[in-house]
């Protein structure tokens, strides 16, 4: 006989009654039950605890990389969750994020919001306990102007944080950062280990910052300038977290710029690679991250540095090459040497961004990622890397060779 309470929650998603549960628990155990709908529903159920007060989280840009693994774990939690895109009709994005959860207690609920239009954040944001604020522009091809980039990140973030404001009720908000505003003028400290309480300096070497260095550094500063104004009245909490570069399967219906690099390496689209440190983390790990911080007690009003490994770029050429090269995948392994970059920089904007990282080793400390998100290692960075290149080749954004192999599972 199930609990009474779990009964009850069957009864109010999918109109069942007593009579229904009790059979659906007894067919369950029959190993020739073919009511296989009921019992994959009582199953969910059972298994699927409700959050407390049921909340509604929002999912800031839902479409993107690691945002779609935050609403597929947030759905498998059982939270009630709405996701932002820029526009319902675009099917390539839309569709995957629909299909994250097919169990999910309550579906997925989309809202069309743009981090340029300041109107469209606060219906977005209305009726929601916890906002996971992940979207930011980050294109493969960074245009001319760095604006485009700076603009709508900076803009975009303050438009989510006022509108929170606005709306009330906002329990507390959740930034998506990046270690590229704790660390971002690249100063090559093979010793020094970064804390959350370094910032990137946008007055050194500012001629050397990317777009998304100073996007990423410039927001966040907003958002913490934002809480400082808030009357008592108006006062929601924030947690901010700096993730590293985020790699693992990918769920997404796009492709997304951290997806460039497997793709060069296993289309053979660079002769050679660059000497990079890539301080990183798990996608999946990521999610779960943000996920805790939404109730972590001691994460508000703190940074989080999210890395748990780090690797050189020609070592993730080697992973790559080990596994796929038997598979008819010609990799590149060779390092490019500086004085060639730095000649190319003059020709090509993605080489003179990458100039001022090559051979910069950094180092994190993700004490509170550990202690306060209470975040472990689950995947390693060849794991992580692996799982990327397999998902993008299912996916079909990397074709498949005539020998390539699916792996099982």
């Amino acid at each position: 006989m199930l609990y009474s309470n779990q009964m009850l929650l069957l009864q109010n998603i999918f109109s069942y009654d007593n009579k229904d549960v009790n059979k659906a628990f007894l067919l369950c155990l029959n190993p020739r039950c073919e009511n296989k709908t009921l019992c994959a529903n009582l199953f969910v159920s059972v298994n699927m605890s409700v959050p407390e007060g049921d909340p509604l989280v929002l999912v800031t840009g839902a479409s993107g990389f690691l945002a779609t693994h935050m609403v597929k774990q947030l759905q498998e939690k059982g939270y009630r969750v709405r996701g932002t895109v820029r526009s319902l009709q675009n099917e390539t994005k839309v569709k995957p994020i629909r299909n994250l959860c097919p169990d999910a207690r309550v579906p997925l609920e989309l809202v069309k919001a743009d981090l340029t239009k300041e109107e469209d954040w606060i219906d977005a944001v209305k009726g929601c306990t916890y906002v996971l604020h992940t979207a930011s522009p980050l294109p493969a091809d960074m245009p001319d102007d760095e604006n485009e980039i700076i603009k709508p990140a900076v803009d975009g973030t303050v438009y989510v944080l006022d509108a929170c404001r606005k709306a009330g009720g906002v329990k507390r908000v959740v930034i998506t950062s990046s270690i590229a505003a704790v660390s971002g003028q690249l100063v090559d400290k093979p010793d020094y280990m970064h804390t959350e309480k370094d910032w990137t300096d946008l007055t050194f070497n500012i001629d050397k910052l990317s777009a998304y260095r100073k996007s990423k550094t410039i927001a966040e500063k907003a958002a913490w300038d934002f809480m400082k104004e808030l009357t008592e009245e108006e006062k929601f909490e924030l947690v901010v977290l700096n993730p590293g570069y985020v790699f693992g399967p990918v769920l997404c219906g796009s492709l997304a710029a951290i997806m460039e690099i497997p793709k060069h390496l296993l289309e053979h689209s660079v002769p050679a690679i660059p000497y990079v440190h890539l301080p990183s983390v798990d996608v999946r790990d990521c999610a779960v991250a943000h996920i805790n911080a939404l109730t972590a007690p001691s994460a508000v009003g703190h940074r989080h540095i999210l890395v748990s490994d780090h690797m050189w770029m020609p070592e993730i050429a080697e992973i790559i090459k080990n596994e796929f090269q038997p598979q008819g995948y010609n990799v590149p392994t060779r390092t490019v040497p500086y004085f060639l970059l730095k000649i190319g920089s003059f020709f090509d904007k993605r080489v003179k961004r990458l100039l001022p990282t090559v051979g910069v080793t950094m180092n994190f400390d993700n004490t509170r990622m550990k202690e306060e998100l209470g975040l472990k290692q689950t995947y390693s960075a060849k794991q992580s890397i692996l799982d990327m290149c397999y998902s993008m080749i299912e996916l079909g954004f990397i074709k498949k060779t005539p020998k390539y192999t699916p792996r099982d599972g």
